[in-house]
Order: structure tokens, then sequence, then C-alpha cells
């Protein structure tokens, strides 16, 4: 990372995956309060499941960044609405996918945000253990980022996205030192694990989600119950009431380096 010595703290609120509708309204009601709360200086959110749980639209976008976000990241759920093609193809969209797709495929998988005078330097990864896909390897594609990439920026937030906790926590050790923040996605179940490793890095294993609180991962309950007791397919739906809000404060000093990860959670009602 580039450090220089007039850069004074700064502060990025994550969220963790938003799911469906009320995950998106649940954001607008929160995500104003907070950035003035805690004065963030950069908003990122995972927003793979914005539209009914799986993938985003141009619509759903917009109206997370409608809602105060300044970057949208994405994971296994990227290609499940074809018009998606459109928006990662658009290179003024402040949409990323993970960084270790294969090569050639639409989008961008790390882009660097101005935050005032200074350079963050966002990155997408998805992992590989027990995921459907056998995406390339994220620890040999992060380091050719930053080779190429960690002088330009004063901070780097990477957003991991994957199941295994094995393989999240192997990655942070990897990192640690080398980035601000690695922030887990994709099993929307907050851990208790946020702590700053021993050479500066802000880890959680999973910020968790944006979602229905009494429901499957932010799907219906009694759906996803049905399924694990007959083991027949149903069609999910996103599940209903109140809504848990998930998200990380990640503070961080002028070398670079993370000096607190806070988590937030909050439960709200939606109409």
């Amino acid at each position: 990372m580039n450090t220089q010595d007039n850069i004074d703290f700064m502060k990025i609120l994550f969220f963790g995956d938003i799911v469906g509708s009320p995950g998106r309204e649940a954001l607008k009601k929160v995500l104003p309060s907070w950035k003035k709360e805690y004065k963030s200086d950069l908003v990122i959110a995972n927003g793979e499941n914005a539209a009914h749980g799986r993938g985003i639209t141009k619509e759903t976008l917009t109206e997370i960044l409608k809602a105060g976000v300044d970057l949208v990241t994405l994971g296994d759920h990227t290609w499940d609405k074809k018009e998606v093609v459109k928006l990662l193809e658009d290179g003024d969209l402040p949409l990323l996918r993970p960084a270790n797709f294969p090569k050639g495929l639409p989008g961008r998988g790390y882009c660097f945000v101005q935050v005032g005078v200074y350079n963050v330097l966002i990155i997408n990864l998805i992992g590989r253990v027990f995921m459907h896909q056998q995406y390339d390897d994220p620890f040999k594609i992060v380091d050719e980022i930053l080779e190429e990439e960690e002088e330009k920026a004063e901070a780097i937030i990477v957003d991991w996205h994957t199941e295994a906790t094995s393989e999240k926590v192997c990655l942070g050790w990897h990192l640690d030192g080398r980035v601000s923040a690695v922030l887990g996605t994709h099993t929307h179940i907050p851990t208790a694990d946020g702590r700053i490793l021993p050479q500066g890095t802000a880890y959680i294993s999973d910020v968790g989600m944006v979602g229905a609180r009494d429901s499957s991962l932010g799907s219906d309950k009694d759906i996803a119950l049905k399924i694990f007791l007959t083991q027949i397919n149903q069609r999910m739906e996103i599940g209903q009431g109140p809504v848990r809000v998930d998200a990380v404060l990640v503070e961080i000093d002028k070398s670079g380096k993370a000096v607190n990860i806070k988590q937030l959670q909050k439960t709200v009602e939606i109409g």
C-alpha cells in the first residue's frame, strides 16, 4: 500500500449480502442514519442476492446506489440475471464481480474508488471450497492484483465471498499486513471473530446479511425446512417480517492499516 503521512483516519462501512426487497428496504431505512452516526467515508455492500435472492438487476442496483452505497460487489449468483452482462460491461457503474472468475468474462474484479484525495482499492474474490464451480485460484489472483496495483492505494478492502471458514481465515492470514481489510460474505450468518490481525488487517469470516430475520439465510424458513424434511426441491421465496441489518465499520489509519473493526447489527420493521 502507498502510505502517506497526511492521511487521516478513514472509515469504511461494509454491509453483508442484501437479500431481496426486504433487504433493500431495510438498507434504505438504516443507511442514512448510520452514515451520519459513524461518519463513514465509503459505503460498500454485497448485492449478489439483491434481486429476489438471486443475482442483481439494473433496477435493484439503482435502488441500492440511491440508498447511499458507493460500490456493490457480487458473488456466486453473479450470472443469475441475464441483464447483469450489460451492467458489468458498463465501466462507469460501481459494480464488481469476483476477480478470479475465468478470464475474458464481462466486468471487473477490482477497482479504485476516490475517497477525498486518496485511492481505495476494492477487490472482489470468490472461494473454491464447497462452491458449485471451480473458480480460478483466489490466492494467486489477489497476489497478481496486489503486485500490479498496491503501490497506488492508500487502503485496500477485500470482499471475500466463500463458504468454508477454513478457506476464509487462510486468506486473511495470507493478506495480513498487505491489505486493510478482508471481509467475508456469502454465508449470511455473522461470525464472532471480527478482529485486527497481528500485521494490521481487519478480518471477519462473515459480515452477515441484510435480510429477513426469521428466515433461512433470508429465504422463507418454512420452504427451506420442507426441503430438509422431504429432500424434494422447492421454489424458494424471500422471507418476510422484521429485517436484520448486519454490517461492519472498519477504521483505517494513515499507514493504510486497520485500527478497529466494529460489528453493527440492527433489526428494523419494514412496510
